[in-house]
């Protein structure tokens, strides 16, 4: 046989191979002309909270547009276990239901191989704050959050649905536990810290990027602090240490958690991370391990864990 016929069946096998290929991994052909973000969302029987809200903030002729848009989904299961139900979305405002479907819109086209490997690499949304994205082996994550279902196509984009809504910050650190109602007497210990010769505040405001091991109200009163007067009556200096052995330098979502695990806190020691029965957190003098009531709440410098107990060194 001679060069020229064996080149040209070579050539004619690799064309076949690659056809295969791209129709073996194709799940998801081009939607109809016409077939927009909007449009898909509305004849989605998983996506029926997030049309609601796409409709009740006046965000369809945007993800409708031209685009290319990326838009992280949340399912109607993704939106109940965050503590909406579609009945919720009557009562949030259009700019606020806005401010969330913006925040999880990619003003371009990320498919899901495209995602950065990372881990938590910084994308701009089209509400001009950021999201974390990371790619690995368990799957594809955003602040946190899984990616249940990826490469839904849509005329002007893709959709990624996920297991999770993607709540915008609300600030710094100091500020996104000032916010929460359940956090405030963790809010007046930062405060009370602050008083003494570590200005734990300005740390955690614009100090650098930190992640909250947050002990809840009834954390610290079941430590013994039964008021915030409790709290205020401690020595600033002794606050201090206690605090910052709740804070890990750097972000840390969910996604980056390992069993296991041993991170080193801002002061210095160690805590211990544990996913055996649920995500879990233990601090060096603790009995039992602290579990983890609420993860990813994203702040602009950082990321906030709820947690059950107060954490020793």
């Amino acid at each position: 046989m001679n060069k020229t016929v064996t080149a040209g069946i070579v050539g004619i096998l690799f064309c076949l191979i690659v056809a295969s290929c791209k129709k073996s991994t194709s799940n998801n052909p081009p939607p109809p002309t016409g077939t927009t973000i909007t449009d898909v969302v509305a004849s989605n029987n998983s996506f029926t909270i997030l049309n609601k809200a796409i409709v009740k903030a006046d965000m369809g002729t945007t993800l409708s547009g031209t685009g290319p848009f990326t838009l992280f989904a949340p399912t109607d299961s993704a939106f109940n276990v965050s503590g909406i139900q579609s009945s919720d979305i009557d009562t949030i405002s259009a700019d606020h239901l806005k401010n969330i479907i913006a925040y999880s819109t990619i003003p371009s086209k990320i498919l899901a191989a495209d995602v950065p490997a990372g881990p938590n690499a910084k994308v701009v949304t089209s509400s001009g704050d950021s999201v974390f994205v990371t790619k690995n082996a368990q799957g594809v994550y955003v602040n946190g959050v899984p990616v249940t279902q990826a490469d839904i196509s849509a005329s002007n984009g893709v959709i990624h649905a996920i297991g999770g809504v993607l709540m915008p910050p609300t600030g710094d650190l100091v500020h996104t536990i000032a916010a929460d109602t359940s956090l405030s007497f963790l809010n007046a210990a930062i405060i009370r810290a602050s008083q003494g010769t570590t200005d734990l505040a300005t740390v955690l405001a614009s100090g650098g990027i930190y992640t909250v091991f947050a002990p809840t109200n009834q954390a610290f009163r079941n430590a013994g602090y039964a008021t915030i007067d409790a709290i205020n009556a401690v020595e600033p200096n002794v606050l201090a240490p206690i605090l910052t052995y709740h804070t890990l330098w750097g972000r840390t979502f969910s996604s980056d958690l390992v069993d296991g695990a041993t991170p080193a806190t801002v002061n210095g020691g160690t805590v211990t991370i544990s996913s055996t029965g649920g995500w879990s957190v233990k601090g060096t003098a603790n009995a039992t391990k602290s579990n983890i009531t609420a993860a990813n709440i994203a702040a602009s410098n950082g990321v906030v864990y709820k947690i059950d107990q107060v954490l020793m060194p």
